[in-house]
């Protein structure tokens, strides 16, 4: 399918065949073992090591919704990586956050937002939030024969969406089952317990700023009792990816404004380890 480099200057035949709105399809069509789900794996001998992505979190706030990931990548009991990025907008009005194998989760998301600006350049429209998150499901399906050889892939989903005006989550399980959460989420092995933080702490009325507090404070969690969660790095200036998706669009914390606001949590928690209390009643 590679493009005719003679002085002709005409594409192939499969890039002038109509066809449908999604580059997957067209893949899938034309050389689909360039899909990651279509190649196949060498037999291997117990469990095969990669570097994994882990905690991801998501919280909706009035505005828009915020989504976070701390920036540590594991290998068996190995830190692989302490500042690999895990959240990547997939178009102007949503964002996804990887977790699960580290180098098939950003090939995915690559290929989400090659679908999702095909898509647009096609029908000359953006794909509704919901047909953004059932695409995604696709694709996750599509990888199911490598999750079940241990190569999974879990992400989150959020966006912003026009239609409704607010913000909104959508979760996966392994094999591209989506759900759609309300008020919150977290996907990792660190996820269980951001996701208790932020049930204690959430609430319906808050600002941007107590959101992506609100993240960060989780994230601080979810280190504080899984080691394959890293937590922010003061010494290496390694901070949470934070992202914010409203009504004006995807914006991306710079490394300053993360810097500021985990330094916050971080002097706080000098005085409650165990970080803020919610009331009893």
């Amino acid at each position: 399918m590679e493009a005719n480099t003679r002085s002709t200057g005409r594409l192939p035949a499969a890039f002038l065949t109509p066809g449908s709105s999604s580059f997957m399809d067209f893949l899938s069509e034309h050389q689909p073992e360039l899909l990651p789900g279509k190649r196949q794996l060498p037999a291997v001998q117990g469990v095969l090591e990669a570097p994994h992505g882990t905690t991801i979190v998501a919280v909706t706030f009035p505005g828009g919704v915020v989504l976070a990931g701390d920036r540590r990548a594991t290998m068996g009991n190995v830190i692989a990586q302490r500042d690999i990025e895990k959240v990547f907008p997939a178009d102007e009005y949503s964002a996804v956050g990887i977790a699960g194998t580290a180098g098939l989760a950003v090939e995915m998301v690559k290929l989400f937002q090659l679908e999702l600006e095909h898509f647009e350049k096609v029908e000359g429209a953006q794909l509704s939030l919901e047909g953004k998150a059932n695409r995604l499901s696709t694709m996750i399906r599509s990888n199911l024969g490598m999750a079940m050889q241990g190569l999974a892939v879990v992400p989150l989903f959020a966006g912003y969406d026009l239609d409704r005006e607010r913000g909104r989550i959508f979760s996966y399980d392994v094999t591209g089952g989506r759900s759609e959460e309300q008020n919150y989420a977290a996907t990792g092995s660190g996820s269980i317990f951001a996701r208790g933080a932020m049930k204690k702490l959430f609430r319906d009325d808050l600002s941007e700023e107590q959101a992506t507090t609100l993240v960060v404070q989780a994230l601080y969690d979810a280190a504080d009792d899984d080691s394959a969660t890293g937590g922010p790095d003061v010494a290496r200036r390694i901070y949470p990816i934070i992202t914010v998706i409203t009504e004006d669009g995807f914006r991306r914390l710079t490394e300053e404004e993360a810097s500021v606001l985990s330094r916050s949590v971080l002097q706080a928690r000098l005085e409650q380890p165990d970080g803020p209390r919610a009331a009893l009643l």
